[in-house]
């Protein structure tokens, strides 16, 4: 798969260097990070294919998933959410060729815009965009979910276009992408995160916390895992990993170690639905 982020001579983001990541990152190397984790069934993210054939990589990550399958063991992934242009013309197609393939559970286009050009992902804010939130509509049509990806700043617009679109399920990507941990920058994120938490259509994944917080430790992170908890309610929350991104701060089996020690005193029922049901049930997998 040809990705262009990781071909790109200046390797650094918000996060500071990541060109160790521009290295094939294969199922086996997966499974290898997982081991020490009990990991029944995965979900793959689009991870920033070339945008000019949005289907490649759900087609390449089918065959993958065939091909592991064949192997023994567990299927890699088991459930593919993949990437799409709101703003094109031939959305429709791109997502009915989507479509076809067995795996496909959602869509994520990465919307992160910030007045700090190096934070923003995007050259502008999608979600001012009447072309894109007019496309966005599709999803219904094709009974997709949406990965959301965005910064606090964008949290009201992103819970309006949820209650505009209550019949499509919303997984807000990264914990919220906490990434400014000033007085400002936390506040904001916790008000932005309350916000949300009242669309009973958008559900949350705690993870991205490396990237987020590249010097992370549990007490450093615990304070965003249990607000999030607080906000959403265990029925919406799920823990998820970030890899490999999340692989520049850490490895698989800490950041899991991690999740299991902030949680160690919620019940059997609340760590099953955190760690595996939830993810089972909004990924339907």
């Amino acid at each position: 798969m040809n990705y262009p982020w990781l071909e790109e001579a200046d390797k650094t983001a918000f996060f500071g260097d990541y060109g160790a990541l521009a290295k094939n990152y294969q199922t086996q190397n997966y499974l290898v990070d997982t081991a020490g984790q009990d990991v029944i069934a995965s979900v793959h993210i689009q991870a920033d294919a070339d945008p000019l054939d949005p289907v490649a990589e759900t087609r390449w990550l089918s065959e993958v998933a065939q091909r592991s399958g064949e192997l023994g063991g567990i299927s890699v992934p088991n459930a593919i959410v993949a990437y799409a242009d709101f703003t094109q013309d031939d959305i429709d197609a791109v997502l009915a060729s989507h479509c076809q393939f067995d795996r496909v559970r959602g869509i994520r286009q990465i919307l992160n815009y910030h007045e700090d050009d190096s934070f923003s992902y995007t050259s502008e804010n999608f979600l001012d965009n009447p072309c894109w939130q007019e496309s966005f509509s599709l999803l219904k049509k094709y009974r997709l979910s949406f990965d959301l990806q965005i910064y606090y700043q964008q949290m009201e617009q992103a819970a309006q276009l949820a209650d505009k679109h209550p019949e499509t399920q919303i997984i807000l990507n990264h914990t919220g992408m906490p990434v400014e941990h000033d007085s400002q920058g936390i506040e904001g994120w916790r008000k932005g995160m309350a916000r949300l938490a009242q669309c009973p259509n958008v559900v949350v994944k705690i993870s991205g916390l490396g990237m987020c917080i590249p010097d992370w430790t549990i007490d450093r992170i615990r304070p965003f895992v249990m607000d999030t908890i607080d906000r959403f309610g265990v029925e919406r929350c799920m823990f998820a990993s970030n890899f490999p991104v999340d692989s520049l701060f850490g490895t698989y089996e800490s950041l899991y170690n991690a999740y299991h020690t902030i949680t160690s005193g919620f019940s059997v029922s609340q760590k099953s639905k955190l760690f595996c049901d939830n993810a089972a049930r909004y990924y339907q997998l």
